[in-house]
C-alpha cells in the first residue's frame, strides 16, 4: 500500500472516504479508551475539519447498523462502545488511514477531554471593583484545593483577556505561579549614593 502521508498537509480538506472514516473512528475509540457520547465524538471528529459532518454521520450509521459500534446507556447517558472485532480491525487496518489524520483526531480528542477537565477543575470569574476588576481563579483537583487567587485588571477588556488566557491552559498557569513563588527571593534594594 502506498504511503500518502507525505502529500497531506494540515490545511488540506477533510477525509471524505466513508470506509476510511469508519476505520478512523474505530481507531480513535480504541486509542482514547474511555466513555464518549455521540455529541462529544461528533464535535471531536468534525470541529477541526478532520471529517466532513455528513460523511461522519454516514460512517457512524453504518458502524451502528453493523454493530461494530454500539450505544450503551449508563446513568441516563448514551456512550459509544467499540465491539471486540472492531478493536482488532482498528489495530489491523489503521494504516489504511493516513497517519496525519490519525494524529489529528487523537490530538483533537485529547484537547477536547483536557478542556472538559479544565472546565470542571478550574473556575474563573470577573468581579467589578471600585477601581477596575478582579479575575478570580479557583483551581481544584477533585476535593483538593490547589489555588484560589485574585488578579487585578484595570478594565473589563483586560480582565476578560486574563481570564481567557488562564482558561487556555490552567495547568501551565498553575505551574508557572508555583515556579515563580519557589524562585522568588528576598527583596534586595539597589544601593546608589547621592552625590551632593
Amino acid at each position: 500500500m502506498a504511503n500518502y502521508d507525505k502529500y497531506i498537509t494540515p490545511n488540506m480538506l477533510s477525509l471524505t472516504d466513508t470506509y476510511a472514516v469508519k476505520i478512523l473512528i474505530c481507531y480513535f475509540l480504541r486509542q482514547i479508551n474511555r466513555p464518549i457520547t455521540p455529541l462529544q465524538l461528533t464535535e471531536i471528529a468534525t470541529d477541526d475539519g478532520i471529517v466532513n459532518y455528513f460523511v461522519f454521520t454516514d460512517a457512524m450509521n453504518q458502524l451502528l447498523d453493523a454493530k461494530t459500534v454500539t450505544l450503551e446507556n449508563v446513568d441516563g447517558e448514551d456512550y459509544y462502545v467499540l465491539s471486540e472485532i472492531a478493536k482488532l480491525g482498528a489495530d489491523d487496518f489503521k494504516s489504511m488511514v493516513p497517519k496525519s489524520f490519525r494524529d489529528k483526531i487523537l490530538g483533537s480528542g485529547l484537547k477536547f477531554f483536557a478542556k472538559l477537565k479544565n472546565q470542571k477543575d478550574v473556575l474563573t470569574n470577573i468581579a467589578k471593583q471600585e477601581r477596575g476588576f478582579t479575575v478570580g481563579v479557583h483551581c481544584t483537583d477533585g476535593p483538593l484545593m490547589l489555588m484560589d487567587l485574585k488578579l487585578y485588571a484595570p478594565d473589563r477588556e483586560q480582565a476578560e483577556l486574563l481570564r481567557d488566557q488562564i482558561a487556555k491552559n490552567p495547568a501551565d498557569f498553575y505551574a508557572k505561579v508555583l515556579d515563580f513563588a519557589l524562585e522568588n527571593g528576598e527583596y534586595s534594594p539597589e544601593v546608589k549614593e547621592v552625590e551632593i
